[in-house]
């Protein structure tokens, strides 16, 4: 399966905006966002003037796909799901977003970044309601219960993760037993939840779709 392996602090540079795609080295000093670094390329200053409607309508775009660990196509394929669905559209991919299995992970502080949580679905350490699934995609329903294989209960990534519980908690739309490293999907959330997406304006990107 495809998937970006280049060095991803470039990809929060471009955006100007931190897309926490490191886990904890995103929160730390070290984070290229925090050393004020600015955009990547040979001449960064020759790219910063007035956006175009097309080029602000683009940079949406690929801050969500980048912060949900996507490619273009698909992220395109969520954005048709989204469309035939009842109701506003950009909320609609929010939603479809975060209940993709490999997000729910990260949200429930079973991996310190979608990324990784990506890996560990795919590596088979992931339950939902007590059967592997191994798709990053899947799309996790209300109610449904994810959970930790217990053989994969004692791996470090898995504890280092669950030990940042503590400082930064959960969303709400989730329930988690730390201890028994499984949660429930409790709720699909409402756009106004999600709040680290708050200054993010999915309503462009529905506009440079329907072009």
């Amino acid at each position: 399966m495809a998937r970006y392996t280049g060095p991803v602090c470039r990809l929060c540079r471009a955006e100007q905006k931190k897309l926490f795609l490191k886990g904890a080295r995103c929160r730390s000093d070290k984070c290229a966002m925090n050393q004020k670094r600015g955009l990547p390329g040979k001449d960064p200053k020759g790219r910063t003037g007035k956006r175009t409607e097309y080029g602000m309508q683009l940079r949406e775009k690929q801050k969500i796909k980048r912060i949900y660990n996507m490619l273009e196509s698909q992220f395109h394929l969520f954005f048709e799901r989204a469309l035939r669905l009842p109701g506003v559209t950009g909320d609609n991919l929010i939603a479809l977003l975060e209940s993709r299995l490999d997000n729910v992970v990260y949200r429930m502080r079973f991996a310190a970044s979608r990324a990784q949580a990506r890996q560990l679905v795919l590596h088979g350490h992931i339950l939902v309601n007590g059967k592997k699934v191994d798709i990053p995609s899947y799309q996790v329903r209300k109610g449904s219960v994810v959970s930790v294989k217990e053989k994969s209960r004692k791996l470090v990534c898995i504890l280092d993760a669950l030990s940042e519980v503590s400082k930064s908690g959960v969303v709400p739309w989730v329930e988690l037993d730390i201890d028994a490293q499984k949660g429930t999907y409790v709720a699909v959330p409402a756009r106004a939840d999600v709040t680290d997406l708050a200054d993010i304006k999915e309503q462009l990107v529905v506009e440079l779709y329907s072009k």
